[in-house]
């Protein structure tokens, strides 16, 4: 299954769900209506911040996207369980997708917090554009060195170092470098 072309379908099923245009949710969720096209008929990767913007207007939780379960009780999630993946883009204009993630929790229905295994690839990519959205980040590197932007400082994290940030301050999460790595992250945002 491809699940990068479940995004879009969800996101065009749940706005006519709500009898909203693309024109009310361009306008409400601050997008241009070309964007919300193009990520609706999954030409383009969409970033975590217009996810989080898309998703406060149809008024669901952003794992609404990536899911579809009803478990109400305890989830566990098995290493050899985590194969299925989703990409979002790194807001690069040349590389559209450079990390791929994996969610720990998408059989746990109304959950508040998103649990991922995100690898990054490698990339010579250094165009990148700082984004914000509501909520909060928590950010372990299990393998190689990140980078964080945070608003005007940069972080540079080592394997077994954290990170725990607002994230309505700019920021952007990449590789030291362009190497490859990966990282456990938990996003909370509210609905």
């Amino acid at each position: 299954m491809d699940t990068s072309k479940i995004v879009g379908e969800k996101i065009k099923t749940l706005r006519e769900n709500k009898s909203i245009t693309i024109e009310e949710l361009a306008q409400r969720s601050g997008l241009a209506i070309e964007q919300i096209e193009r990520i609706e008929g999954n030409i383009d990767l969409p970033s975590l911040a217009p996810l989080i913007k898309i998703a406060r207007v149809l008024g669901v939780r952003l794992g609404t996207f990536l899911d579809d379960q009803d478990e109400t009780g305890p989830v566990v999630c098995r290493k050899t369980e985590t194969t299925n993946t989703i990409s979002f883009s790194n807001n690069a204009i040349h590389s559209r997708k450079h990390m791929e993630y994996h969610s720990l929790s998408k059989s746990k229905a109304d959950r508040h917090m998103e649990p991922f295994i995100i690898d990054v690839a490698p990339t010579t990519d250094n165009d990148f554009v700082l984004s914000s959205h509501e909520g909060e980040e928590f950010i372990m590197v299990m393998e190689g060195v990140m980078e964080i932007s945070y608003g005007k400082t940069t972080y540079l994290l080592e394997e077994g170092d954290s990170i725990y940030y607002d994230s309505i301050i700019p920021h952007h999460v990449h590789a030291y470098e362009g190497q490859a790595a990966k990282i456990l992250a938990v996003i909370y945002t509210p609905i």
